[in-house]
């Protein structure tokens, strides 16, 4: 199988193995296709993830655990993100006006023009459509969510 030979893995315990091997390898190709397509924008996959997540709260502030619930990746460290992404001068962090111990996030005018360019210069559905048709972009779609439960 080309898997095996891009992994060059010995043989697979079973088929389900060897899909659960497939998930986590694409995954690592889509990850590392994204980073490519953000890089030249000077943000990470995970910043460009937080900003696409205060662009669909807007105009309502997010908070810290709101990005962590919404955020591909459950592993980063999301208060570090939102800093980066203030010092860059793309998001905004303020007290919370009725609650001193929560902070409001809230995406600029800058991360909104950022992402509008974004939107008009990267194709991110290309990485996949170059090689999957609809239907089949559909039918993955529902087998992966078959896989984590969610039929």
């Amino acid at each position: 199988m080309q898997l095996q030979k891009d992994n060059k893995a010995p043989r697979y315990e079973s088929v389900f193995h060897e899909a659960m091997v497939n998930v986590a390898f694409t995954q690592n190709w889509c990850n590392d296709q994204v980073k490519q397509a953000v890089s030249p924008y000077d943000i990470t996959n995970q910043q460009f993830n937080v900003l696409r997540i205060l662009r669909g709260q807007y105009p309502n502030p997010s908070t810290i655990n709101l990005l962590k619930s919404r955020m591909l990746d459950k592993m980063c460290d999301a208060s570090r993100i939102v800093d980066r992404l203030v010092q860059k001068d793309l998001i905004c962090k303020n007290t919370n006006a009725y609650d001193k111990r929560a902070v409001d996030i809230l995406i600029n005018e800058k991360g909104m023009a950022l992402l509008k360019k974004m939107d008009k210069e990267m194709d991110l559905s290309g990485i996949i459509s170059c090689n999957l048709t609809k239907q089949e972009a559909e039918l993955l779609t529902t087998l992966l969510e078959k896989a984590r439960g969610k039929d």
